[in-house]
């Protein structure tokens, strides 16, 4: 069997006694690069039952293979990520997000762009799972984080086919896509959690799914008011080099507890921010167009409202919606992040463990963000 070929199709294999489990795993093609741990049955149907029981039942289908992603299957694909059982909900509700429509995953896996799901986890799981919020949030040391985004990956690797150089076929990729999973740091208090502002209650718990590039880090030491902060995220934003910025879409926005204490000092909340942000980033479109110096360029991926005279300015994204905002981090340092997403081909979703919609109505779309 390749690589290539889901879990959902492997036969029972049955290994002589003494063979080393870690080798033979990737012997079969099932890994991510990384050591997998060997899903015993008792590790499985530990899983199985976290997830709810019955097997059989199929969650999704992953593209761009559209294998079948039942329990059974993910739960295959969690041990050998070395997630622990309470974390079935939470990615449980991630690969639902990531295979809704809007997230446009089939594309995300088979693009030439570097862009790999984030994760993004708000409400009282985060800390009922331990999950990492500050110190080194992008980074290594964290069980939650590091194995939730792997199962991701995982699952993404072997039920959907994403192998590189098949229909994987990212130019360079990025280390998230090993793992791209955070929870944002609700305790600073500083800002109203993401959910929150999205129409949640605090006691709701959600996931929040975007292709993105890695993180930008932006640093601003000296100022002690938010216009000074948000000018050099502004900075960071206003550049040709990353697709919003030749695309259009969505983008993330993370502000260090620091930062965002000098904005709660202020009084500034998230639309605040997020409105700056969209008013003061700009570009010309001479620039991404180069001038025109090879060829008159259009340039049909960004929004027709755009204007394509070389002298007026474009926004980096279409509104402020397509800005999204978190806190996250350690309390010490002067540091955010600017994070760009695959362009305008996608959108980020929102989505509550248990699938339920924000307060004032069912399923909508906002400016091309969903609410599942």
């Amino acid at each position: 069997m390749s690589a290539q070929e889901s879990v959902e199709t492997m036969p029972v294999s049955r290994v002589e006694d003494g063979t080393d489990l870690v080798e033979w795993y990737y012997a079969q093609g099932y890994s991510d690069g990384f050591p997998v741990v060997p899903p015993t049955p008792d590790k499985v149907e530990a899983m199985v039952d976290a997830l709810g029981g019955d097997g059989d039942y199929l969650e999704c289908r992953v593209p761009p293979r559209w294998g079948g992603l039942t329990r059974h299957v993910l739960a295959v694909n969690m041990v050998m990520a070395g997630c622990l059982p309470s974390y079935a909900p939470v990615i449980r509700a991630a690969m639902l997000a990531l295979t809704s429509s809007a997230f446009n995953l089939h594309g995300v896996q088979a693009t030439t762009h570097m862009a790999s799901p984030l994760l993004v986890v708000n409400g009282p799981i985060r800390n009922e799972i331990g999950m990492n919020a500050g110190h080194n949030v992008f980074g290594s040391g964290n069980r939650a984080n590091a194995t939730i985004g792997r199962a991701i990956r995982m699952v993404l690797l072997n039920v959907g086919g994403g192998w590189p150089g098949d229909l994987d076929k990212s130019t360079l990729g990025h280390p998230g896509k090993y793992t791209y999973c955070i929870a944002e740091n609700e305790e600073v208090g500083c800002i109203a959690p993401y959910h929150v502002d999205k129409g949640y209650d605090e006691s709701d718990s959600t996931v929040f799914v975007m292709p993105a590039e890695p993180p930008h880090s932006v640093t601003n030491h000296v100022a002690d008011d938010p216009e000074g902060i948000l000018d050099s995220i502004v900075s960071a934003m206003s550049t040709i080099a990353h697709n919003n910025a030749v695309s259009a879409g969505h983008c993330a926005v993370v502000l260090g507890p620091e930062h965002a204490k000098v904005m709660a000092d202020r009084e500034w909340k998230r639309n605040d921010i997020r409105h700056y942000l969209w008013y003061q980033a700009r570009l010309k479109f001479g620039d991404v167009a180069f001038q025109h110096r090879y060829g008159k360029v259009y340039n049909r991926s960004l929004p027709k409202w755009y204007s394509r005279n070389v002298d007026d300015p474009i926004p980096i994204v279409p509104s402020p919606d397509h800005i999204h905002l978190f806190c996250a981090g350690g309390e010490a340092g002067r540091f955010s992040a600017f994070i760009p997403g695959w362009g305008h081909m996608a959108s980020p979703v929102l989505r509550e463990l248990n699938g339920k919609t924000p307060a004032g109505g069912g399923a909508q779309c906002v400016d091309g963000t969903c609410f599942l």
